[in-house]
């Protein structure tokens, strides 16, 4: 079981073209193969596979996952395209994502699963799985099945940024709101939004764990879809967990209701690019996250991280670029090129494994929530926006 967790538009910065050439996008060796795998596919709604080429990955991880398009990846890369330049490229994301929510197999309420099967998106959408030759059956992966919302809010993120930039109102903002519905309706808590749901239909198991990284996401979800109420509510929670003294943010809270301690990258920093804390919580970040002592130009996805992870120190880029660190910002940037071969992915981490302190499922027993070393799309779609100097976050 393979857990994504998981943004994005703004303005991007304006490249120096040179004398008698078409301008230059300074995110274009990321975009370009981001382009390349989505030209590949028949016209139409479509979406990437998260990761493309499996060389090297566990058995397990590999089977799980080469033909698996996670949502959040494909979101951040509609919302990278959209950010660079390249908004009718972003549509057919979109439109992928309208398709699956309106052609489910299981479910007619608004919910998208966390991943589908990559590619030209059918109706009904195919889910992703495979054939266990052991078994003599397809098998299918609980997580990927399920639906969490945090990967909902990043669709909503797409839809609502592909609404401002004048494409398809009507149909988008439907999708949107029925999404929102889903969530409001079945992950509302006390404190914040509950994670989602886990397994298989027609009777999944709820997940009681309550994550400040998705509130954060519903927040800047809620704020785009005009609804105060529901993010205030999101909002709320994620500055409870913050705490005072040392400007960090703890994970969120355990399905038990007592807070999870652990400090990871994307809910500290995705709270200084929404503008809900400042370049003290980054500094402190970044430190627990492994900079500068294990990694002099890179972060880990926790404390529980031996290695750099890319797509942390893509976010980690634009955040230093937010809170006036220029030069420390392109460092980070170097690292991130120097993972990428060229015409392809952005590898997913700098050793062969990386741990995260996570686990999937809906208790502590599940099983290791790890990275691997392969070529990925969403270290490859932050590392675009990194570049642009485009941000997923506006409250």
């Amino acid at each position: 079981m393979i857990r994504r967790r998981a943004l994005l538009t703004g303005l991007a910065l304006l490249p120096i073209s040179a004398r008698g050439a078409p301008p230059k996008h300074p995110a274009d060796r990321f975009i370009a193969p981001i382009l390349a795998r989505l030209n590949a596919i028949p016209a139409g709604p479509a979406l990437l596979a998260s990761y493309p080429d499996l060389t090297g990955a566990p058995a397990r991880f590999a089977t799980a996952n080469r033909h698996t398009a996670y949502v959040y990846d494909n979101a951040l890369a509609g919302l990278a395209l959209l950010g660079t330049g390249h908004g009718f490229h972003a549509t057919r994301i979109a439109d992928a994502l309208v398709r699956a929510q309106n052609h489910d197999p299981d479910y007619h309420d608004g919910r998208l699963r966390n991943a589908y099967r990559a590619g030209t998106i059918t109706a009904p959408v195919a889910l992703p799985g495979w054939w266990d030759t052991r078994l003599n059956q397809w098998v299918e992966d609980p997580y990927q099945i399920g639906a969490e919302a945090g990967p909902i809010a990043w669709a909503i993120l797409l839809w609502t940024r592909l609404i401002a930039a004048g494409f398809n109102a009507a149909r988008y903002q439907h999708a949107a709101q029925r999404a929102a519905g889903w969530i409001t309706s079945t992950l509302r808590d006390r404190a914040g939004f509950r994670g989602g749901v886990f397994g298989f239909p027609p009777n999944p198991q709820e997940l009681g764990w309550v994550s400040t990284e998705q509130n954060l996401d519903l927040a800047v979800a809620f704020a785009a879809l005009n609804q105060p109420e529901a993010a205030a509510h999101a909002r709320h929670f994620v500055r409870r967990m913050q705490d005072a003294k040392t400007h960090l943010f703890k994970a969120g809270l355990t399905p038990s209701g007592a807070i999870n301690p652990m400090i990871a990258a994307d809910a500290n920093l995705w709270p200084v690019l929404a503008g809900l804390a400042g370049a003290a919580t980054a500094q402190q970040a970044l430190a627990r996250l492994g900079w500068p002592r294990i990694n002099p130009a890179g972060i880990g996805f926790s404390e529980a991280s031996q290695g750099i992870w890319m797509e942390g120190t893509g976010f980690a880029a634009l955040t230093l670029q937010r809170i006036g660190a220029p030069a420390l910002a392109a460092r980070f940037a170097a690292t991130i090129a120097a993972h990428q071969a060229t015409g392809a992915y952005v590898l997913a981490t700098s050793t062969p494994l990386l741990a995260t302190g996570l686990t999937i499922g809906p208790d502590r027993s599940a099983e290791q929530f790890d990275y691997y070393r392969v070529p990925a799309l969403a270290p490859t779609a932050w590392a675009a926006m990194a570049q642009a100097g485009v941000s997923p976050f506006r409250l």
